[in-house]
């Protein structure tokens, strides 16, 4: 078992399932972005979200990381992105939400993001050889990716 466990503390386990990608090469900042836009939504909404990102039919917007960046007609905010490598390893993460909540027994049509969140993973150091000896740095930055869902009585 791994020594890791969630931000997200207080859930029913009777209603909640929970997932998590850990350690996924993605841009942190285009996480947090996407799991800003598919908080609150079903499970569902989000797929559809994800896979239309993906298609580029529809942009995430960009509200923390926006600094010269392009405006763009977008409903109700004027900056967006098509984060197309970090929403195929989200919605991989959404899949899993919904399998680990099938399994549990929840009704999969009735689930809710509750908790969508992205934090810094560990850093790959590399390093690129340069001339005269010297070196240049090559880090890539890993991304942690957690996602909680709720059923909702309707």
């Amino acid at each position: 078992m791994p020594t890791w466990g969630y931000s997200v503390t207080k859930l029913d386990p009777e209603r909640s399932a929970i997932a998590s990608g850990r350690d996924m090469p993605i841009s942190f900042k285009d996480a947090v972005e996407i799991c800003k836009s598919i908080k609150g939504l079903d499970i569902e909404s989000a797929k559809k979200f994800l896979e239309d990102v993906i298609a580029m039919k529809r942009m995430v917007p960009i509200k923390r990381y926006k600094k010269k960046l392009p405006h763009h007609s977008l409903q109700g905010w004027y900056a967006g992105r098509y984060p197309v490598k970090a929403s195929k390893y989200i919605l991989d993460v959404v899949k899993q939400l919904e399998a680990n909540a099938e399994y549990k027994g929840l009704d999969t049509s009735r689930l809710k993001i509750i908790h969508a969140a992205a934090q810094k993973g560990m850093t790959i150091k590399k390093y690129i050889q340069r001339a005269y000896g010297r070196s240049t740095p090559y880090f890539r930055q890993m991304v942690h990716v957690e996602l909680a869902a709720v059923e909702v009585v309707k």
